[in-house]
């Protein structure tokens, strides 16, 4: 008998008919004699529903209360699955993160959790209950509710999966694993069986969707297996492991979207101070004594404009393209030589030692990737070796 910590995203909850088939699938797990903690997050959508009425209110809203609001879609989906595994004759238990005890740093809206009292998990565990735990949130030192930034419910499951000493994190999610680029921009993109820790969370940390980059670290941290499958079909799915396998140069193709590319009359250091103090990750591309250019998410450009408005000049609409693999910077420029044949402009680019990121366009953003999958994925020719790595 297994402990299994399953997690399910908004899609696989996003209706009462998925909520109902997510009952039946912890059942079947139950049935086979394991044990069994569900993290959910809120239905689909809902949390994009209630940050649009924050934002009717006030464009940058007060980052305590939105903690506060946003934990309620996980509230409403842990109580939904508990009784709809309650009625088929299995004895279902919800508990918000405080109810559990998961306890936090003081950094709203993207909290990292310092410590998971196991106590009650263990106690519910025990009486053969099927445990149901409210991800994506937590309490501070100072009691207050916080959330663990967009995705934090995979970082939940993982660290409720560590403290438990859990022989496995599942991830179910839309897709039925990690590939070699997001098969809804590339469909012939390639699902693998294996990953190994360090490429996933290179990948995850250069956009890929699948996994959210705090949950890979946790995971790698402290070595908690983790498999990501499909709520909606059968599978082994993709285990990301410890490995050590050859792998080919590109192993894949990771594309951060919806981003600006803007211009700031201030120097780098001081607008580096700014958006540390408020959380941010940009790229700065560029920097003189006075000024610096920078890649921003579109959604955080209102955050800078509370301070930099009169200072800030919008460029362009950008999308940054990032290729992963052990000896990726070997084929960079001739990447950027394909691309240019593509008539798509590289506006910059960066080199880390399995990383080569790329400034492009935001509408040339499928082109790009479709291109570049072809021409120095697929033709390795090694699509169907375990040892090449994915990212969906």
């Amino acid at each position: 008998m297994a402990l299994l910590v399953q997690k399910f995203g908004g899609t696989s909850v996003g209706s009462i008919e998925r909520i109902e088939a997510v009952a039946e699938r912890v059942i079947q797990t139950r049935q086979l004699g394991h044990k069994v903690v569900v993290v959910l997050s809120a239905m689909s959508g809902e949390t994009n529903r209630l940050l649009g009425l924050a934002k009717q209110i006030d464009e940058v809203p007060t980052p305590r209360e939105l903690d506060v609001l946003l934990t309620a879609g996980e509230q409403v989906s842990i109580a939904l699955l508990a009784m709809a595994i309650n009625k088929r004759g299995f004895n279902a238990v919800s508990m918000t993160a405080d109810q559990v005890t998961i306890r936090t740093d003081n950094a709203f809206n993207n909290a990292n959790i310092i410590s998971i009292d196991t106590d009650r998990l263990e106690s519910q565990l025990e009486q053969g209950k099927i445990v149901i735990v409210a991800g994506f949130q937590g309490r501070d030192s100072d009691n207050n509710i916080t959330t663990l930034g967009r995705g934090g419910s995979d970082t939940t499951a993982v660290a409720v999966a560590g403290a438990l000493k859990a022989d496995e994190c599942q991830i179910f999610t839309d897709v039925d694993g990690v590939y070699t680029t997001d098969p809804r921009i590339v469909p012939s993109a390639a699902r693998l069986p294996e990953i190994h820790f360090d490429h996933m969370q290179t990948m995850a940390a250069c956009g890929a969707k699948v996994l959210q980059l705090q949950s890979v670290e946790y995971a790698r941290m402290h070595k908690v297996p983790l498999r990501v499958l499909s709520s909606f079909e059968e599978g082994e799915g993709t285990l990301v492991n410890f490995e050590t396998q050859h792998s080919p140069v590109m192993v894949g193709i990771a594309l951060q979207r919806q981003q600006a590319l803007i211009h700031i009359d201030v120097p780098l250091a001081e607008l580096q101070q700014q958006v540390d103090l408020f959380g941010l990750q940009v790229w700065a591309v560029t920097n003189t004594a006075q000024s610096a250019q920078i890649v921003v998410a579109n959604d955080d450009l209102a955050r800078l404009r509370l301070v930099f408005d009169n200072k800030m000049r919008h460029i362009s609409d950008v999308s940054t393209l990032s290729m992963v693999g052990d000896n990726v910077v070997t084929v960079a420029e001739a990447v950027v030589t394909t691309l240019s044949n593509t008539n798509i402009q590289v506006h910059h680019n960066k080199q880390m030692t399995d990383c080569v990121s790329l400034l492009i366009n935001e509408a040339d953003h499928q082109t790009a990737v479709e291109v570049i999958h072809r021409q120095f994925v697929v033709n390795q020719e090694l699509l169907g070796n375990p040892s090449l790595l994915a990212v969906s």
